[in-house]
């Protein structure tokens, strides 16, 4: 039976609540190379309860710390708005001071991993990820347009380096196949442990509403389908009605039948949350989103002559090996190219726009 852990916490008493988590769900990180993985969407205040709090963060950085890691990183892809500022979007949160030294571009990097042949042959997955002994996820407790939740499950969809997130959603093609998508993309390296921002969550039309919900728990788990269980339950949502749970269910990850989850703590439905619809039209049906989805699937990486100076850093660490030297600039090969912009992150002469 999985258990899910439903803690009181502040973002000043959070440190207890994660030493719980740890005591639930023990993890030997002696030695090991630990990733840690937070959700960060995009730049933003953490007031504004977009991304994992920094103090969540600082508090498992710390707890990790304790434990004799061989190594720690913490790293994200942030979302569509953020490609090639993944140090800014850390900044900008705050999340970069939480990390206390530990923080990694880990877009620097990426290993071409199969996929699901429905969709690609094939996806670029951070190495840093990839490389892990132990990955400790950190959700955020919120909406989401398309997928009307995102948690355990859906926060993994960060380890895709640049645009193949919108590659992806435009392939996709509608929310169901999105929910499946998910899924896939959360299958090929699942976290050890889960540890969700529950302190301020977020609701209506998530995932950047300005709706934010003071509901003062942190989540934890060893298992993202019985922990987005809970979630989905303290949003007044029957479980059974999302279909990247079933899904993940049907695919041997866990169980989201609430008989089936033992409950550390007090598992209470929240009074009037605000959901967005079911069916994904919040996304789906947006225009101006689709546009931007549109858009950002349109652009590709081409070197600017004049700050190139044909160092070769793109073409050594391009996963897809797109990228080429013919004439002292490098030279992308869209047929190839799989719009991680890997290329725009590690040029030391931010030479790689996108265009």
């Amino acid at each position: 039976m999985h258990q899910v852990m439903i803690h009181p916490a502040s973002y000043e008493t959070v440190r207890g609540a994660i030493d719980h988590a740890f005591d639930l769900f023990p993890q030997d990180l002696k030695n090991k190379q630990v990733v840690i993985k937070p959700n960060v969407l995009r730049g933003s205040k953490a007031a504004e309860g977009i991304v994992t709090h920094p103090a969540v963060l600082a508090a498992v950085v710390e707890k990790v710390q304790t434990m004799g890691p061989a190594s720690i990183v913490v790293g994200d892809n942030p979302g569509l708005f953020s490609y090639g500022a993944n140090e800014a979007a850390f900044e900008q949160t705050g999340l970069m001071a939480a990390a206390r030294g530990t923080y990694r571009n880990i877009g620097l990097d990426a290993v071409s991993l199969p996929f699901h042949p429905d969709f690609v042959e094939t996806v670029n997955v951070s190495r840093a990820i990839v490389d892990a002994d132990i990955v400790i996820s950190l959700p955020k407790f919120k909406t989401h347009g398309l997928t009307v939740m995102t948690g355990a499950i859906k926060n993994s969809y960060g380890i895709l380096p640049g645009a193949q997130k919108a590659r992806l959603h435009k392939l996709a093609g509608n929310p169901s196949r999105f929910h499946d998508l998910v899924v896939e993309v959360f299958r090929l390296r699942v976290p050890d442990l889960f540890i969700v921002d529950a302190v301020v969550g977020m609701e209506g039309n998530g995932p950047a509403s300005p709706e934010l919900r003071e509901i003062g728990l942190i989540l934890a788990g060893d298992n993202a389908v019985a922990v987005d269980a809970v979630m989905a339950a303290m949003m007044g949502l029957d479980p059974s009605r999302l279909r990247f749970l079933r899904r993940a269910a049907e695919a041997g990850l866990g169980a989201w039948n609430l008989e089936e989850i033992r409950i550390d703590g007090n598992l209470a439905q929240l009074d009037n949350f605000k959901l967005p619809p079911l069916g994904g039209e919040a996304i789906q049906d947006n225009a101006a989103v689709q546009e931007m989805l549109e858009s950002k699937t349109r652009l590709t990486p081409r070197a600017d002559p004049d700050g190139c100076t044909a160092c070769g850093t793109c073409v050594e660490q391009c996963p897809a090996q797109a990228l080429s030297m013919p004439e002292d600039l490098p030279q992308v090969d869209m047929g190839l190219c799989v719009t991680c912009f890997c290329c725009q992150e590690i040029c030391p002469e931010k030479a790689m726009v996108l265009q």
